[in-house]
């Protein structure tokens, strides 16, 4: 529509900074769209210096306030968006543009021209500046539903009680996101946390009831409990609560089987990283269960079968791991991605290889383990 050309790059380009480097440069790109997790490595990776590159939009999951202020002190000369909106909402709902002073919160900004965003109770009542409601929203773009599921789509897909028939924007019905929200003072959205069971992690949209349902298809798990929990800096990991159908046997063969049935149902992201064996799960007195009861896992033991280091090299390598992945304890056997790893840290592996070992790591050798 502005006489630009559309450059797409492979997944080739995500793993290796230098060869998405190298494609900005090669395609005289100046404004892209993309991941929150991939601008976080760009950022560490210093990917941006030196390119043609003016504008760069990121989203899909919560913005990290430091990195985004490394970005913006970094990088003088481009303009920083964060924006947000589900896929309902063909994508972008709000924006906000980073100024010099970045707030320590990152807001999702304000609603498009195109989309209304409310911030209701749960009778679809306006909450008050400040106050934390659902996100709800309006205006050209939005889906009509989701395919084959008209139960889904009645309860997301609600009729708007502000519609207006005089603005050609203004949509019949409003998309309930599920996200709790504020209104700041500035006219922006603050995102709070997610209001149900659906969760975000490294970018990816994740029902912690499918897990679940993955889970509990193991003739071993009579019942099984998912959550998200924040480890360390920005690093949010799963973590499954399992009760046997049979008579005890020993945790880690048990995890290991579990573990080995998810890989075969679930992409990589969904399989948790930490699992505890319970007796029972914890109810309250109401006999639901208690989630705030569940256990904080032992990340010093999520390795199966553990066999110590022994080479002084094999010892500095699980001294980078044990310390970038918050736990005290690394394997041979252990994989760097079941401990928890992900991109980011593979960026942060990488980087600390080559200054331990004076060595060029190629992100996607990581990857290929």
């Amino acid at each position: 529509l502005n006489g630009k050309t559309v450059s797409l790059l492979g997944k080739s380009h995500i793993l290796d900074s230098e060869l998405f480097k190298s494609a900005l440069m090669a395609n005289d790109i100046d404004t892209f769209f993309t991941t929150t997790t991939l601008f976080n490595q760009m950022i560490l990776n210093g990917t941006l210096g030196g390119t043609g590159v003016k504008n760069v939009l990121f989203g899909g999951e919560k913005a990290d306030p430091r990195l985004v202020e490394q970005a913006v002190q970094g990088y003088p000369n481009i303009a920083f968006t964060n924006v947000y909106g589900p896929t309902e909402t063909t994508v972008f709902a709000s924006a906000h543009h980073l100024g010099v002073e970045v707030n320590p919160t990152t807001p999702i900004g304000k609603p498009l021209h195109n989309k209304q965003c409310y911030v209701l109770d749960a009778d679809l009542n306006p909450v008050p500046v400040g106050l934390v409601g659902e996100l709800y929203i309006g205006g050209l773009g939005l889906a009509r539903g989701y395919l084959n599921r008209p139960e889904l789509t009645a309860e997301k897909f609600v009729i708007n009680p502000f519609y207006d028939e005089e603005d050609s924007s203004s949509s019949k019905k409003l998309y309930r996101t599920g996200d709790l929200v504020r209104w700041l003072a500035d006219g922006s959205l603050g995102f709070i946390a997610r209001a149900d069971y659906q969760v975000k992690v490294r970018g990816f949209r994740i029902e912690l009831g499918e897990i679940e349902h993955a889970l509990t298809g193991h003739s071993e798990i009579k019942e099984a409990v998912v959550l998200a929990r924040e480890v360390g800096d920005n690093n949010t990991q799963l973590a499954a609560y399992l009760v046997s159908s049979t008579p005890r046997q020993q945790d880690a063969e048990l995890i290991k089987q579990v573990r080995a049935h998810l890989h075969q149902l679930l992409p990589d992201y969904m399989v948790p990283t930490a699992f505890v064996v319970l007796d029972a799960l914890p109810l309250n007195t109401n006999g639901k269960l208690d989630r705030n009861a569940l256990p904080e896992p032992d990340l010093d033991r999520l390795t199966v079968e553990y066999s110590a280091p022994q080479t002084e090299t094999e010892k500095a390598l699980a001294l980078i791991w044990q310390q970038l992945l918050g736990i005290a304890r690394v394997g041979l056997g252990d994989n760097f991605f079941d401990l928890g790893g992900h991109s980011l840290l593979a960026i942060k592996l990488a980087a600390r290889c080559g200054e331990a070992f004076e060595v060029t790591l190629p992100l996607r050798e990581i990857f290929n383990q």
